[in-house]
């Protein structure tokens, strides 16, 4: 008989990885039935996963750092495992702010994240209300990295936590001027003729870890053969992800109600990187958009849970160096190493990086000989090295 694990979730794109887990069986191969439930939002996620509601979750990547920092009241100690999906949101603007922007001359490019921030701080004039879908996001660090470099003051940026199916009315009810979320919220926007899409969030970084699959700490060292059936469970369907002719299918999944209940276009044109960025029907291409798989997207990597901690310090004025030490020791790479070694996945010789350093595809040392990493810039050219911090 297989062993039931409860698995939280957000109807997002990027849950697709337990969706496919459950239905096309890589869940039921290590023995395991995934009952996979839905929370409203990602804080009640969270405290369903701190208090042990459901054994896994999908989950936004800075929540296990800050949690571990003691940032937002819960303060139990959960891991990631592996990271779900790379990339994947995007930023909106409302259709009059838009109008505004292209006044300037902006010309929604979706490429360029220096001349999209300079235009938004000239055609915002006053206080820009940002919705992201949670205070400890990737949407926020991206957020407040893009507009902090270029300069915009903090007290003209007024970050306000939306659920992330409540965006597009958020912005309709006129309490957003422009957002950060995952797909397919932000197309929602567009379709539902209320807002334009600005930029990709791969724009600001080129290779963001968005969700990660987490679990207590304590219920990894409690059970590490359930653990380890999770994660093999997991990573396989990451790795059916990552076959581009799987995408149709992978549509049609996850357009069903109990998951994100969208049509099966609008997360066709997310997963392909086709994006209707106004609802006139301009198109961008973005390749990479949303990645489950290359470049070793699964893979925890420690310099990535780092940037988090530093980042989060900085924002909050905790000490960076100590942060940053305390997050990279909830990116599991030794689970990972563990428990997916036998499964089959290629494993980098190294656990961390330096964040931004990467141009372009590079070949870089593993168990197998040489995994291929994918471009990870930062807009400004930065660079985060784990090692000096």
């Amino acid at each position: 008989m297989n062993v039931r694990l409860s698995v939280g979730f957000i109807p997002l794109l990027d849950m697709a990885p337990l969706a496919v887990a459950r239905e096309l069986g890589f869940a039921a191969e290590e023995g395991l039935e995934l009952d996979l439930v839905r929370a409203p939002s990602w804080s009640m996620l969270r405290d369903m996963l701190a208090l042990g509601h459901v054994a896994a979750a999908q989950m936004l990547s800075p929540v296990p750092v800050a949690m571990a920092l003691g940032l937002g009241g819960m303060t139990t100690r959960v891991d990631a495992l592996s990271v779900l999906s790379v990339n994947g949101d995007v930023v909106g603007v409302s259709r009059e702010l838009a109008a505004r922007l292209r006044d300037c001359g902006h010309d929604f490019g979706f490429n360029d994240a220096r001349a999209a921030g300079m235009a938004l701080a000239q055609a915002t004039g006053g206080q820009l209300r940002l919705g992201v879908p949670f205070p400890f996001s990737m949407h926020a660090e991206l957020i407040w990295y893009w507009l902090g470099s270029l300069g915009l003051p903090r007290d003209r940026i007024d970050v306000r936590s939306v659920p992330p199916p409540q965006m597009a009315q958020a912005m309709a009810d006129g309490e957003i001027d422009a957002f950060c979320v995952g797909e397919p919220w932000g197309s929602i926007a567009v379709e539902n003729g209320v807002g334009e899409l600005l930029l990709p969030g791969a724009a600001i970084w080129a290779f963001a870890p968005e969700k990660v699959l987490a679990v207590r700490h304590d219920w990894a060292e409690a059970e590490p053969d359930l653990t380890a059936r999770l994660m093999r469970a997991v990573w396989r369907a990451n790795r059916w992800l990552g076959d581009r002719s799987h995408r149709a299918a992978v549509s049609e999944l996850l357009a069903r109600s109990e998951y994100v209940n969208v049509s099966a276009e609008i997360l066709d044109r997310a997963l392909s990187g086709q994006l209707v960025i106004s609802p006139s029907g301009e198109l961008r291409n973005v390749p990479g958009f949303i990645e489950f798989f290359a470049g070793a997207a699964t893979f925890p990597w420690r310099s990535q849970a780092a940037w988090i901690g530093s980042r989060l310090a900085g924002r909050l004025r905790l000490d960076r160096a100590q942060a940053a030490e305390q997050a990279q020791a909830l990116f599991r790479t030794d689970l990972y190493r563990r428990n997916l070694r036998g499964a089959g996945a290629d494993l980098p010789g190294a656990s961390a990086k330096v964040e931004g350093s990467l141009a372009g595809p590079t070949a870089v040392a593993s168990e197998h000989g040489a995994m291929i990493l994918h471009r990870d810039v930062f807009f400004d050219g930065a660079q985060f090295d784990p090692a000096e911090r």
